[in-house]
């Protein structure tokens, strides 16, 4: 039985984390875009500017029988740092904040549970701040944004943010991504 999921994550700077996720096996499509702001169909510029409220996010759909959700959280939080409010490096805004927007009450349960599991055992040096909340409208990014990083990784911005995380996931999830 062939069945998918969906969930949003909002991890800073949605052509970073694009590039992680669309290697591992099982997920089958990643988009980028915005949520949990409050205007409808923001574009790129809005959305930069702060005042939309939006995150930029990936859109994730993922066969459960391949890849759990549990490694799509594990991948999410070894490819950021879930303990800066609105910021991920020099990225500054509450667009770029850290938010898992879920689908299911299976999966609000599993990420409420995960984050205190990583508090507790103290995996980061600060408390997470990574707010968990029900998706509702999401909105696909301008088509230029998407698959960024595979179309631009000779960019110096590519080269020296996204690049390094590309090869953390293939070195600490070798066995997870796709052939």
């Amino acid at each position: 039985m062939n069945r998918s999921e969906e969930v949003v994550l909002a991890n800073g700077c949605f052509w970073c984390t694009e590039a992680v996720f669309q290697r591992i096996d099982g997920v089958s499509e990643v988009v980028s875009g915005y949520t949990g702001g409050h205007i409808k169909n923001p574009a790129y510029r809005e959305v930069c500017s702060g005042r939309t409220g939006h995150a930029e996010g990936l859109k994730i759909t993922f066969d459960p029988e391949k890849i759990s959700f549990d490694t799509l959280l594990e991948v999410f939080f070894a490819t950021h740092d879930p303990t800066t409010l609105n910021r991920q490096g020099n990225d500054v805004g509450t667009q770029y904040r850290s938010e898992i927007f879920y689908t299911s009450e299976e999966q609000r349960t599993k990420s409420i549970s995960f984050i205190e599991i990583l508090d507790k055992n103290g995996v980061f040096n600060d408390p997470i701040v990574t707010k968990v909340s029900p998706l509702d409208i999401f909105y696909p990014a301008e088509k230029d944004h998407q698959n960024y990083y595979n179309q631009h990784k000779e960019q110096p911005y590519c080269q020296f943010i996204i690049t390094p995380k590309v090869e953390k996931i293939k070195k600490f999830y070798a066995e997870k991504l796709k052939s």
